[in-house]
């Protein structure tokens, strides 16, 4: 079995976890009503994509 020689240092521990973060997602203003909404999907709240209705309220 596969056991390390040396424990692993804070700093390459560290490096290793550089990329292990959250990402916020891409929010925009919905068109139609102002409402924050994902960019690419259809508004939860008017149902309209690219001011058109999608969804009958």
């Amino acid at each position: 079995m596969a056991v390390p020689q040396r424990r692993t240092s804070k700093t390459r521990r560290d490096k290793r976890r550089t990329h292990f973060k959250l990402v916020v997602p891409g929010m925009v203003k919905c068109e139609s009503c102002g409402e924050l909404k994902m960019s690419h999907h259809v508004c939860k709240v008017c149902g309209s994509y690219k001011n058109r209705e999608v969804i009958k309220q």
